[in-house]
């Protein structure tokens, strides 16, 4: 059976969870020997212009995989960006501006004809849920589509037309067991097939704590944060806890920021804080063994992927509490600590700070979790039993 991943946009080079979810899994079950492809847009990534064809459309390898790329058309941006500033801010938006919000986001009416003509020989995986691709095409062959929402609690999950559009799908995988719970608040999902699938994690990747403190010149202990810089991310949450940590404590531990975003960081003289941009694979890796704690504050995760890379090398994390999807990860892991307020995180910073001991139990315990849930192993052979259940019906 042939599978399709279906995605607003894909690349080799583009950051971010669920886009770099769909190129790992993609590749991963190409690999495993599975008929799979990827079917997105000519629109570079998510910070580019969604009406611009930045790729040239049709089929191109992608590390092997084929990917299908289909031409966007013009859009009415400043529309959509009027009723996307009220989602953002949680304010309500009306029937007709949830229409607006959607069929002004992305328009690309090649990728649907496709999914129109070619879904009966496909079984399509739209991840993640709140975009347009995603949108309309499950709408095109709902009796063969498979949602992979990458859900958090947001305004925009609540918009009741996900709600209609996914009534009638064949099903929904989730990356974790808070994120399926979530969806069971949220949607119907009483005629459809769902399960806890979860996502991969590389465990054979190595970082070289050494190397990067030698090419970064970074003698001292230092919380890491990966990811991309935004609001939305509880990344000036981060700084303003970590400054009043340092100050108070007089420490000199940093705080090394690494990853994409528009959200600027104000770095101020001896605070402490050093912001990387964008690194290599190989810099983030050794990033991560080379952190005393790698912290992910964000609240708005349907998986993490950057805690289970810092499990991965085995360095321990510390995670917000009000995180539903990665407390919850730290509980069953066994392999970090969570704040709810600042006098926690301070808590929590200095239990691990001066416990090496502690951290090296944390991380050793969070990297079996990964081994056991989520190496590439377990997932493809999740997935190779869906398709078995599929082609038995």
């Amino acid at each position: 059976m042939k599978l399709a991943f279906v995605t607003p946009w894909y690349g080799q080079d583009i950051p971010g969870g669920a886009e770099a979810e769909v190129r790992r899994t993609a590749e991963h079950l190409h690999m495993a020997g599975l008929d799979v492809e990827v079917w997105t847009t000519c629109v570079r990534d998510f910070y580019a212009d969604w009406s611009k064809n930045y790729h040239q459309p049709g089929t191109e390898l992608v590390n092997d995989v084929p990917v299908r790329r289909f031409p966007v058309q013009p859009r009415d941006r400043s529309a959509f960006d009027a009723v996307n500033l009220k989602l953002m801010n949680n304010r309500p938006i009306s029937a007709d501006e949830e229409r607006i919000y959607i069929e002004q986001m992305l328009r690309v009416d090649g990728l649907y004809d496709h999914i129109a003509r070619h879904g009966d020989e496909t079984l399509l995986f739209f991840m993640p849920y709140m975009f347009a691709t995603t949108y309309f095409g499950v709408q095109v062959r709902p009796d063969r589509a498979y949602v992979i929402p990458c859900l958090h609690d947001e305004a925009y999950a609540r918009l009741s037309i996900y709600r209609r559009a996914f009534e009638s799908i064949r099903g929904m995988l989730f990356l974790s067991a808070p994120e399926a719970r979530l969806a069971e608040k949220l949607f119907n999902l009483t005629n459809m097939y769902t399960q806890v699938i979860g996502g991969g994690v590389d465990l054979d990747c190595i970082g070289q704590a050494e190397r990067f403190r030698q090419k970064y010149h970074i003698n001292q202990p230092f919380v890491l944060y990966a990811g991309r810089h935004e609001l939305g991310k509880n990344v000036g949450l981060l700084v303003e806890y970590f400054r009043k940590f340092r100050s108070s404590h007089r420490s000199d531990v940093l705080l090394v920021l690494i990853g994409p975003g528009d959200m600027p960081v104000p770095i101020e003289s001896g605070d402490g804080i050093v912001d990387l941009g964008l690194v290599s694979l190989q810099d983030k890796w050794d990033a991560y063994a080379a952190a005393a704690v790698v912290c992910q504050p964000s609240i708005k995760e349907s998986f993490s992927l950057v805690i289970m890379e810092a499990w991965a090398v085995g360095t321990p994390v510390l995670v917000h509490a009000d995180g539903a999807v990665t407390a919850d990860h730290c509980r069953q892991a066994n392999g970090g600590l969570y704040f709810s307020d600042y006098a926690e995180f301070a808590a929590c910073l200095d239990v691990l700070l001066a416990r090496p001991d502690l951290r090296t139990r944390l991380g050793h315990q969070g990297r079996a979790y990964v081994a056991q849930n989520f190496s590439w192993g377990v997932i493809v052979e999740k997935y190779r039993q869906l398709i078995l259940k599929e082609t038995s019906r």
